[in-house]
């Protein structure tokens, strides 16, 4: 969602590209991870970040989609001082984003509302059921959630049924499909010659956190639940051609980038929750491609399945998240060399909502860490350049921001 809000209110609202010269810098984002992913780039900098850092990006990620899981179910409020926050949109609910500082204070709900006593019987009931290793426990406990909405008044039934204006988004498609090769996008993209630097630094941006963010999700899913061999997670392999999992995945979400954007979305990144798909049981590509089939057929039950609230679907993240934490006994916490950037990469990933940045704080301080020890021989010079590649993408975000 990090990406998302980037391309709508940096890319387009505050740098005031088109959408679709947006679309057409998503475009080239996924061709330059294609090429990185095909000279085995990408690949090295997995090799060369250090076993700890590593787990912590694999308990990092388990704090992310937990904290999300939690947020789905309505478990927090926020609460920022009058004058702390703007306010972008027209004022519209539907249609505006609230920005608050750090001046913003979480807290938990009270417990005096239908929806809230709901989302704690959705979370009791999944984790008695994950507790009792029943088969297909997550699965049974999202219909079982469904069905206990209805009397908590959670749950209207009378919707299904409901248009759901499958035909409209369909028409839509007409409109976004291909923008970005058209006048308004690549055609324009560089007709300004005094806009190419911010262009470039604007292509920039999109990559690396696309790059960081699927390195990230690879590493803490792959890492934790033996997905990738040891050959993947230690070999960088000859040139010819794809042979491990990690090579033929990185390719795939590369290209799936590109092609994203020629349908008119942004970055088409491997998704963090992901891993609630692996927790049950997912281990090959034959997971996904029956995702998939389920998604085309989703959209024809739409009406049934759009009366599943978020309270009984964020259950799943949270008790995911805790088996990720696992990934943290793995790091020598007493040892400060390791606990630091250790730290920082785990819990920046939660706090600032982004894998990517998660890895950058966990890069930086292994850095700052290690030169301080007088040991900054022994990070690796991949691990220096996207240090490097981090610190110039925050400048490059202030200046374009």
């Amino acid at each position: 969602m990090g990406l998302n809000a980037f391309f709508t209110y940096t890319v387009c609202f505050a740098l005031g590209f088109t959408w679709q010269q947006a679309l057409a810098m998503v475009f080239l984002c996924g061709i330059i991870n294609v090429i990185i992913t095909v000279t085995k780039v990408r690949k090295l900098i997995i090799k060369a970040i250090p076993a700890s850092l590593q787990h912590a990006i694999g308990g990092g990620i388990g704090i992310f989609i937990a904290y999300i899981g939690v947020k789905s179910a309505g478990l927090l409020n926020f609460t920022a001082d009058p004058g702390k926050y703007a306010i972008l949109g027209s004022g519209d609910p539907a249609t505006t984003t609230v920005i608050a500082n750090s001046e913003i204070v979480p807290a938990l709900i009270n417990f005096n509302t239908n929806t809230a006593v709901f989302a704690v019987v959705a979370l009791v009931l999944m984790v008695v059921l994950v507790v009792l290793k029943v088969p297909g426990a997550i699965f049974i406990s999202i219909i079982a959630s469904t069905i206990i909405g209805i009397p908590f008044g959670v749950v209207d039934i009378s919707n299904i049924g409901i248009a759901t204006n499958i035909g409209q988004s369909f028409s839509e498609l007409g409109t976004t499909f291909g923008a970005a090769f058209g006048v308004d996008g690549i055609q324009s993209l560089f007709a300004d010659g005094a806009k190419i630097p911010l262009v470039l630094m604007t292509i920039f941006a999109f990559s690396l956190s696309d790059t960081f963010d699927t390195i990230g999700t690879f590493i803490g899913t792959g890492r934790r639940t033996g997905i990738f061999s040891n050959e993947d997670m230690n070999s960088l392999e000859n040139s010819k051609g794809f042979k491990s999992k990690m090579d033929k995945a990185l390719f795939a979400d590369s290209v799936a980038t590109s092609i994203g954007a020629v349908f008119g979305t942004s970055n088409t990144t491997t998704y963090v929750e992901s891993a609630a798909g692996i927790g049950a049981g997912g281990r090959t590509g034959l997971t996904s491609v029956v995702t998939a089939i389920m998604f085309l057929l989703s959209i024809l039950l739409a009406p049934i399945i759009g009366i599943v609230p978020a309270q009984a679907t964020a259950p799943a993240l949270i008790i995911v998240g805790v088996m990720m934490l696992a990934s943290f006994a793995e790091i020598k916490w007493a040892d400060i060399e390791e606990a630091i950037p250790a730290f920082f990469a785990g819990i920046f990933m939660a706090m600032c909502y982004s894998i990517s940045y998660g890895i950058a704080a966990g890069f930086i301080f292994y850095c700052i860490v290690k030169c301080l020890k007088g040991k900054a021989k022994e990070i690796h010079p991949v691990l220096w350049i996207s240090t490097a590649l981090f610190l110039l993408n925050f400048i490059v975000l202030a200046i374009i921001s």
